[in-house]
């Protein structure tokens, strides 16, 4: 082995003392298919993708503030674009933590159930 001898299971356990080895798996068609996602900003609400591949629908605070109607594209890092239209109310609804789910519009003949709550 070139000079270099395998450490014992007691060593590298000595070796790694606290530290925490985590390995994440992804399900397939869960992560994005691009560049990683923008985290919210303060205030920002994320709604939750059926079947995602990369979409996100994020409303911003000024967004949730000014209580309007949205038309939001939640394209995110997928290869195409959805929309998701939202009357005010629903906006208002979303700003105070209750649950709105709306389907997206039709793309690549395929939609998504979004969810904020």
């Amino acid at each position: 082995m070139n000079g270099m001898r395998r450490l014992s299971r007691r060593e590298a356990m000595l070796l790694l003392g606290g530290a925490t080895i985590t390995v994440t798996v992804a399900a397939c068609g869960s992560s994005p298919s691009g560049p990683s996602l923008p985290p919210p900003g303060p205030g920002d609400k994320d709604g939750a993708i059926a079947e995602n591949h990369g979409h996100l629908a994020r409303i911003t605070a000024a967004q949730l503030d000014a209580g309007g109607a949205l038309l939001l594209d939640i394209r995110g890092s997928a290869d195409h674009r959805h929309t998701v239209a939202l009357t005010a109310d629903e906006v208002v609804r979303i700003r105070t933590s209750t649950r709105v789910s709306k389907s997206s519009s039709t793309e690549d003949s395929h939609t998504h159930t979004v969810t904020f709550n």
